[in-house]
């Protein structure tokens, strides 16, 4: 007997239109991205910002020295940016040309300008569409086949041989290693002016604060500023904290975090548990409550992390599942949600905590002994 031809659902006109479409938009995708490195990589932002705010295509080749021949697919990359809400357009009302300016977006991306607030995401950007990201991406397929025991590394670490963010990675790739260390800085303080305007209260009566993972202590300083009164100490490695200021403000403290926490009256773990599995969030939140004092006595954990969740709006949402993405592919951490981050404070000890507020696609918890 002849085998039965499998059937399937033929969509309509219109749909299997639009279909064509939404596969080519998914598909593609990737070459927004490698548009958006190369404006990064040619400082386009930059070179709109000292134009005055408003650049011509031609203003834009004469600044970046690029070759006239190349003008038309520098449009061409230009229009993709400006449809995906990178730059924007104006029409000069005298010649009718058009002017490129900046986004929000497009401003984040404006590097070599000191000023208050202002945390240039180049190297993120450089960093997550390097040749190592998406080589460790394309090989996801593969990595799903292969049956291990836990602790799974991620694809990067089983392609490369050596974790991200680790001492390590330099061994593999020193410019790499400096890139992503670079965006891995600004990517942390870029915000902490908002949070410290929206949620200031969580940090009123506090009268010392230990910062794990606070790098060059630029978080604790803008802390220092805002609320004079805090004693606050920095927890980074000592490869960090060799490098630190020691202008007096902040208390550096070289250590890891796995294995001691510098006692204070809270602690804060910005954008740092989202790098590591659930057993080693456990192990780090164990040390933070053994480094402060009881509930009564003002003792708290400030957990500043994305909380994936839909009611956010599509676009956030997708925000935090492509970053939740980015970690299971570099890293044998997540993005997580409200449940599973319960679960993770509950097994570290902990006996409540409240979600203050949702800033953007980031949550800041208060955690409680």
């Amino acid at each position: 007997m002849a085998a039965q031809a499998e059937t399937i659902e033929v969509p309509s006109d219109a749909e299997l239109l639009q279909a064509q479409a939404d596969l080519w938009r998914h598909s593609l995708y990737y070459l927004t991205s490698m548009a958006l490195r190369c404006a990064v990589e040619h400082e386009i932002p930059t070179a709109i910002h000292r134009l005055g705010g408003l650049a011509s295509l031609p203003d834009l080749m004469t600044a970046l020295s690029l070759p006239s021949v190349k003008m038309p697919f520098l449009g061409r990359v230009m229009r993709v940016l400006v449809n995906s809400g990178v730059f924007a357009t104006d029409n000069d009302s005298e010649s009718g040309v058009e002017l490129y300016r900046l986004t929000p977006l497009s401003r984040v991306l404006v590097h070599g300008v000191v000023a208050d607030e202002h945390h240039s995401q180049k190297y993120f950007v450089l960093g997550v569409t390097s040749p190592h990201y998406t080589e460790a991406a394309l090989g996801l397929a593969d990595w799903f086949k292969k049956d291990t025991e836990p602790p799974v590394q991620s694809p990067f670490e089983e392609k490369f041989g050596v974790p991200l963010f680790d001492e390590k990675t330099a061994l593999l790739d020193e410019e790499l290693d400096a890139v992503v260390n670079k965006g891995l800085a600004a990517h942390d303080n870029l915000g902490i002016a908002t949070i410290l305007r929206e949620c200031g209260d969580i940090f009123k009566g506090l009268e010392s604060l230990t910062d794990c993972c606070g790098g060059d202590g630029t978080t604790a300083r803008a802390l220092v500023k805002a609320y004079p009164h805090i004693k606050c100490t920095v927890l980074d490695l000592p490869k960090v904290i060799d490098k630190a200021p020691t202008d007096g403000v902040i208390n550096y403290v070289a250590g890891d975090l796995f294995h001691t926490v510098p006692p204070s009256q809270a602690v804060m773990l910005k954008l740092v548990l989202h790098f590591w599995s659930d057993e080693d969030c456990v192990k780090i939140l164990a040390q933070c409550r053994k480094a402060i004092p009881p509930r009564e006595e003002g003792g708290k954990v400030i957990i500043i992390e994305i909380v994936v969740a839909p009611s956010l709006g599509p676009v956030m949402f997708e925000a935090q599942l492509l970053m939740d993405m980015l970690m299971m592919v570099n890293t044998r951490g997540g993005q997580r949600d409200e449940k599973h981050w319960s679960e993770l404070f509950k097994k570290a000890g902990f006996t409540d905590y409240k979600i203050v507020k949702k800033l953007g696609a980031r949550s800041v918890i208060e955690v409680y002994p």
